[in-house]
């Protein structure tokens, strides 16, 4: 009898854990942090553009931040996408004054690391650019040390680092369930497609080519998706950082390392609806 009142109490369809392509995988519930899926949850990992999620969060908890402040294009911003030839861009024309709001919708769409540039110049504190840009590292860095994660760091704004930028399917899950508690962050990530009216160095106003969201797939191809950033690099291979709510439960998580675009979708699909149905 006491077999059988096991077996009545388990749920009619108890999922099975998936099996997939990523070297490592997370997923949680967003309300209270447990754990839902993992796969080599703990294990550091290239996060390619995922890096970006920290530069956003960071931009955004500055102390009196204004989103309308204006922040002129550099050249060193687009000869920094020159440079590397692994730079996704957003494509923004030096001498054009661009706003923080505009940066930011530039950096997690496009996935563009000069906008990446552009805010790490711009709020970092230091009297040259090198000394700015490092300062805004190391507030990701801080950030990331005030999350209590043990398993990443950053030496890059836009995650084309030096062998050092590195986390975890857990951390960056934990980081992105902390942008996600800002409004700001939480309407761009799940916007589709974007046009910035940026002001030209004559002062005319210039309607730049419109961006498209990088992880386009799972906002038009899972229900209920929110968002977050896409990430890929040689070594980091194709990475997603996902999060969907249904039925008033959101589920957050991370996929480093799979083997395709369509993969890392598939992967979080399958880790989603595993999630989902461990909620119930």
């Amino acid at each position: 009898m006491l077999a059988g009142a096991v077996l009545s109490a388990m749920p009619a369809q108890a999922a099975t854990a998936p099996s997939i392509a990523a070297k490592g995988g997370y997923v949680m519930n967003n309300a209270n942090g447990t754990s839902l899926y993992t796969k080599a949850a703990d294990t550091r990992r290239s996060t390619g553009s995922t890096t970006k999620i920290m530069t956003a969060k960071v931009v955004l908890s500055q102390p009196n931040l204004n989103l309308d402040a204006k922040v002129t294009i550099q050249k060193a911003y687009s000869d920094y996408i020159v440079a590397n030839d692994w730079a996704s861009n957003a494509k923004l024309i030096v001498g054009d004054k661009v706003t923080v709001r505009q940066l930011l919708y530039g950096l997690m769409l496009p996935s563009g690391c000069d906008a990446a540039y552009a805010l790490a110049d711009k709020f970092g504190t230091g009297s040259t650019r090198a000394a700015r840009v490092k300062s805004f590292i190391g507030k990701m860095n801080t950030a990331a040390k005030n999350l209590g994660l043990k398993n990443t760091h950053f030496d890059s704004f836009d995650g084309i680092g030096k062998g050092s930028n590195y986390s975890t399917p857990r951390d960056l899950t934990k980081i992105a369930s902390s942008a996600m508690k800002n409004s700001t962050f939480r309407t761009i990530v799940k916007t589709k497609k974007y046009t910035a009216k940026t002001i030209t160095k004559s002062g005319s106003i210039r309607t730049m080519a419109a961006w498209e969201n990088t992880n386009k797939g799972l906002l038009n191809g899972y229900s209920g998706t929110i968002g977050v950033k896409t990430g890929s690099g040689p070594e980091a291979k194709f990475c997603l950082v996902f999060a969907a709510t249904r039925n008033g439960k959101t589920v957050i998580g991370t996929v480093l390392a799979s083997t395709s675009v369509t993969q890392r979708e598939t992967d979080a699909k399958k880790m989603m609806n595993y999630g989902f149905a461990k909620l119930g």
